[in-house]
């Protein structure tokens, strides 16, 4: 059995503990201020002997130490644990069990899930959705609570005892409960600051609709400041490229995506006018063949037959006694224009040249795509020509 001194006291940053076995490469201890993986937060580093620390684990009354060297059994050991890891640990999961209790106290959210990483936290939340004005309410009040300097108490007690948990505990026995004076009692195993004034900024960024709950990206203390200080420079560069003040940036970006968007469907527009152009002049110029046809092919080696091929063909037939084939051979994608006197129907004829080669394709008389296996695209351009008479 290990005893945890992070149970009593977070704070401690090195001890001395007895090797007790080596097995398979995880060290075991008598005891160890190690926290391992558990509850959302994540396992502590450090070094045991000198050897550094890359992973701890929790196994049932056990825990066990991965280090990158040999350590004797047996051997008294000093170890040392990473302080400014434990500490922003000890920011981000304190400041989780505000966030979540402010949103069940105050608004009736339940918090389902918690996940402290390597930048950021978030707490998946039963609720379908959390407005933005309500974000910055929760925001408000938590740092409200921060500033209050509340004291961040640890307790043990019996699980068959009312002890108005947050959430109840599936846990017989004897339970930790982690206490924010006023506000949350908690039963957790992880490390916590002693009050929510060593929390430090807690600051809400962004929500995320995951599968009917809505998961929200969060971060406290040291991470809220170096989180701060990046938004503000991605936004100060962005000022100067605008040569304008940081508090008009949002307006000036609104304004040019909408003048991006202008002149994008200004350009397709002229797009389609030009491949409609283009179509009639390809009818006018074209010979036809034997059978009195005019026909056209156009082959794309890679790419998608956007829209304006689809004016080009369209723009062609119209001239009459046409055809038009388009064909992205790379994809095999084939699209097909037939003239109201055209020798064939497109869409009968496109759908029975495609499924020959195990393709599938469709449409009206006039107008219709599909596509074939890259591999057979050339024959199935040759088969829908013969049909023309080409």
């Amino acid at each position: 059995m290990t005893a945890r001194l992070y149970y009593d006291d977070s704070y401690l940053r090195g001890f001395t503990a007895r090797v007790v076995s080596v097995e398979c490469g995880l060290v075991y201890l008598d005891r160890t201020a190690f926290y391992p993986t558990s509850g959302g937060q994540p396992h502590d580093l450090g070094s045991i002997g000198g050897r550094g620390v890359i992973e701890v684990s929790g196994q049932e009354d056990r825990v066990a130490h991965r280090v990158d060297g040999a350590v004797a059994v047996g051997a008294e050991v000093e170890c040392l644990v990473d302080w400014g890891r434990r500490f922003d640990h000890m920011q981000q999961h304190t400041g989780q069990h505000l966030l979540s209790a402010v949103l069940a106290e105050e608004h009736g959210i339940g918090t389902v899930s918690f996940h402290l990483g390597t930048d950021t936290c978030t707490i998946d939340v039963d609720a379908a959705s959390v407005a933005p004005a309500l974000m910055t309410e929760v925001e408000r009040r938590v740092n409200a609570v921060v500033t209050e300097n509340r004291p961040v108490g640890v307790s043990y007690r019996d699980s068959r005892e009312d002890i108005g948990l947050r959430r109840p505990s599936d846990r017989e026995g004897t339970i930790r409960v982690v206490t924010i004076a006023d506000l949350d009692r908690s039963a957790c195993g992880g490390t916590h600051v002693r009050a929510t004034g060593e929390i430090g900024s807690i600051a809400l960024r962004k929500t995320d609709r995951i599968r009917g709950i809505t998961r929200i990206e969060f971060v406290c203390g040291a991470r809220a400041t170096a989180r701060a200080r990046a938004d503000f420079d991605a936004l100060s560069q962005t000022a100067r490229a605008f040569s304008a003040p940081i508090d008009e940036v949002p307006g000036l970006v609104a304004e040019q995506i909408d003048k991006l968007a202008a002149s994008d469907k200004a350009r397709r527009k002229i797009a389609m006018e030009l491949a409609q152009l283009r179509g009639a002049e390809l009818h006018r110029s074209a010979e036809p063949n034997a059978a009195g046809w005019k026909t056209h092919v156009r082959r794309i080696a890679s790419g998608a037959l956007e829209e304006d091929i689809r004016a080009e063909a369209q723009a062609f037939v119209h001239g009459g006694r046409a055809v038009y084939l388009a064909a992205a051979e790379s994809s095999g994608a084939l699209l097909l224009a037939v003239s109201p006197d055209g020798p064939f129907a497109a869409g009968e004829a496109l759908k029975k040249v495609v499924a020959k080669f195990g393709g599938r394709g469709g449409g009206n008389a006039a107008l219709a795509q599909g596509s074939t296996p890259p591999a057979s695209t050339g024959e199935a351009i040759g088969e829908l020509l013969a049909s023309a008479g080409q």
